[in-house]
């Protein structure tokens, strides 16, 4: 019996290790965010690099079709994307739709990680940043 509640204790200890909040991916604000302020139309297309690349992700790493960063508007993203934490977003007031009025597709089947969603992977789009729901 005491054999039996030492291998419990055992097992509830590393549980609980595993149930810890995750360290941030993107390091913490510690200045004034740099929000963009041109209009969408007026922003530069981003240049598409065609070969993948491979990014970190935990302690695992995966090989993604596009690395964003830098406007996250005018562009059309397939396949597996990768959103860094060094891109750029418009202000917002209350909900944060940044990309209400971005021009940015994005493909059916498109894996979207995020990184300051602790890379998160995101399979629907961007829709909660754009204030439309997307159709099933």
């Amino acid at each position: 019996m005491r054999f039996f509640i030492t291998i419990l204790l055992i097992v509830l200890i590393i549980l609980a290790a595993g149930c810890q909040e995750a360290d941030p991916v993107c390091p913490p604000v510690t200045q004034t965010p740099q929000y963009l302020t041109i209009p969408p139309e007026k922003l530069p297309t981003p240049t598409h690099v065609s070969e993948s690349r491979s990014v970190v992700m935990g302690r695992s790493e995966r090989q993604v079709d596009k690395f964003v960063e830098g406007p996250l508007c005018n562009d059309r993203w397939s396949g597996t994307v990768y959103v860094s934490c060094d891109v750029q977003v418009y202000a917002w007031a209350e909900d944060p739709i940044f990309l209400k009025d971005c021009k940015l597709d994005i493909e059916p089947q498109t894996v979207v990680y995020v990184a300051y969603h602790n890379n998160t992977a995101y399979y629907n789009g961007c829709s909660c940043h754009t204030g439309v729901t997307p159709e099933p």
